[in-house]
């Protein structure tokens, strides 16, 4: 990107760093804020990893239902890490600053990892409707090769989909205010600081937000349809209650990630919902990530046993 400094355009300078807002508007709550997210980060990080260290250490573990629990722990990990440690030092430090081309790069890493994260879920998805619909088939449709080839599909997709978009966006110029109301740097903030043309940018983030959002949203919503359903016509309740078991903890994320999200994006931005615009942000941005691996250790009996066999050990 060409720099930025010392460029003017009309009787305004070019700026060559925005301030994250994030909460500021509570100063009293800092160290509060500090320290809850401080916590945050740390239990997302050591929980994910330890998802992760299970997977590939624990031969119980190897189905690729728990190949693609790996992938999703590992997103979710580098997620939580583009996002809370600038928030962390800026509630640490008081200086919320950053470089343009740093916020761009967060944006586009940010973006990856969620059009990575609709994919991610829309493929366990599948691999629970093959377990539970098409037993016969799993075998040979989820064999380490296809399950291999979906997970480096959904990454490799994942980030090219904000690529036009942040190529686009290293082109604006930015030439005040520099105050982004929000603690990380998302497309809407940082296209009301640009004093250039946006409709392109704003044309192109909602084609490649269609096309990586609403279909794996649609595949999942299928997928469990077909679950759900196909569990519903097993006669005994035991059987009903296994098969449902194997799905719950994945439908609960879905529900929250795809919940959270479309209030973000969906609800107006105006002054009166910003605040709970970026409080909703903290949900799928923020929390997501940390339930994830309690939600998938509390509820699933094999990684309960996996676990407790790696710690007796």
């Amino acid at each position: 990107m060409k720099s930025l400094a010392n460029k003017r355009q009309g009787n305004q300078t070019t700026i060559t760093e925005f301030i994250l807002l994030g909460f500021g508007d509570f100063p009293e709550l800092q160290t509060f804020l500090f320290l809850m997210f401080l916590v945050i980060y740390v239990t997302t990080v050591a929980g994910n990893l330890l998802i992760i260290t299970l997977v590939v250490i624990n031969k119980n573990l190897s189905s690729p239902m728990y190949f693609f629990l790996g992938n999703m722990s590992c997103l979710e990990t580098c997620y939580t890490s583009t996002l809370l440690p600038r928030l962390l030092a800026g509630l640490l430090t008081r200086d919320r600053s950053i470089s343009v081309s740093g916020c761009i790069t967060q944006f586009y890493i940010f973006g990856s990892l969620l059009a990575t994260e609709c994919l991610l879920l829309s493929v366990m998805s599948y691999d629970r409707y093959l377990a539970i619909c098409k037993p016969l088939h799993y075998a040979s449709r989820m064999n380490g090769r296809s399950c291999l080839q979906l997970a480096a599909c959904s990454w490799v997709s994942g980030f090219l989909a904000p690529l036009p978009s942040m190529l686009l966006m290293s082109q604006f110029t930015f030439c005040g205010p520099n105050e982004l109301d929000h603690f990380f740097c998302d497309l809407n903030p940082i296209i009301k600081l640009s004093c250039s043309d946006t409709r392109q940018l704003e044309v192109t983030a909602f084609v490649l937000c269609s096309i990586f959002t609403l279909p794996p949203f649609l595949l999942t919503l299928a997928s469990y349809a077909c679950i759900i359903a196909t569990i519903l016509r097993i006669p005994s309740t035991t059987g009903r209650q296994k098969a449902f078991s194997t799905c719950s903890s994945h439908l609960i994320v879905v529900s929250v990630f795809y919940g959270t999200l479309v209030l973000v994006y969906l609800l107006s931005d105006s002054d009166a919902l910003r605040d709970l615009n970026k409080i909703f942000s903290v949900f799928y941005g923020v929390l997501t990530p940390l339930i994830n691996p309690l939600i998938y250790s509390l509820r699933n009996k094999e990684v309960k046993e996996a676990l407790w066999k790696t710690l007796l050990q």
